[in-house]
């Protein structure tokens, strides 16, 4: 297994077609940090089992895997849940398919200067992922606390525009996921990915706000369309739902990462 380390911008200077077309070994994104540590062990497996070699391409943010991978530089990507890919395919006319799930990672709402919501004061800021459907995912989350009402709480790609009552009168700001840990001293809340927070020393138990295992936000492996049962695939597919890969996840995460094949 190769490693390569990919800045946002150099990612999208990939040639087209640059991902082996061949069944013996593929490129795959993902996003720095701890969920490429376990792409690493599906890695192994996946060499060990099928003699496939699988070259992990870290990436800082959320756009640039699908560009890529839509262009043919990936063969596939594994950062994203199936709420994201979709918006992503709906505005950006790419044509991918799910080969497989990996983890629900939960969100959670962190702070810095409060250790509960009910000490939130009125006009509070709040920090929001600014992606598509992970803002909606921690709006959707005050909605059913009752803490703002949302136009239509089933929207997943709600923003604040989307806010028809907010009591309390919170201020909200829309971050890059990335940047969500570095904003938090500056800010009175903020929705922060388990992507982004574990690696700041944030667990779910600091959390104010947090999902359950509930969630329908499972991370998936994104291909394009066509590709689904492609042996070279499916041979990642199964090398990642397996028990060394679980057990890696609990090692990084505790009880963070939820399979999402079970």
């Amino acid at each position: 297994m190769r490693k390569t380390l990919l800045a946002t911008l150099l990612a999208s200077t990939l040639p087209l077609g640059s991902a082996l077309a061949d069944d013996h070994a593929i490129k795959v994104g993902t996003v720095a940090g701890p969920e490429t540590q376990v792409m690493e062990v599906a890695a192994e497996i996946a060499e060990r089992e099928y003699g496939l070699e699988v070259e992990i391409i870290e990436f800082t943010d959320y756009v640039t895997p699908n560009a890529a991978l839509a262009d043919g530089s990936l063969d596939a990507n594994a950062y994203q849940h199936e709420p994201y890919m979709r918006s992503m395919v709906e505005d950006r006319g790419y044509d991918f398919a799910v080969a497989g799930y990996t983890f629900v990672y939960p969100i959670g709402a962190y702070s810095e200067k409060y250790d509960s919501i009910e000490a939130l004061p009125d006009g509070a800021t709040i920090a929001l992922p600014n992606d598509p459907s992970n803002e909606g995912r921690a709006l959707i989350l005050m909605h059913n606390l009752g803490l703002i009402e949302l136009a239509d709480p089933e929207n997943l790609e709600a923003t604040p525009l989307d806010i028809v009552e907010n009591p309390r009168d919170f201020e909200f700001r829309e971050i890059e996921a990335a940047q969500l840990p570095r904003v938090l001293p500056d800010v009175d809340l903020a929705f922060i990915n388990n992507t982004f927070a574990q690696p700041a020393g944030l667990t779910l138990d600091d959390a104010l706000i947090k999902e359950g295992p509930e969630s329908p936000y499972v991370n998936l492996i994104a291909v394009r369309a066509g590709d689904e049962e492609r042996e070279a695939i499916q041979q990642l597919v199964k090398a990642y739902q397996t028990d060394a890969v679980e057990a890696k996840a609990e090692e990084l995460f505790g009880a963070q990462a939820v399979p999402g094949w079970k």
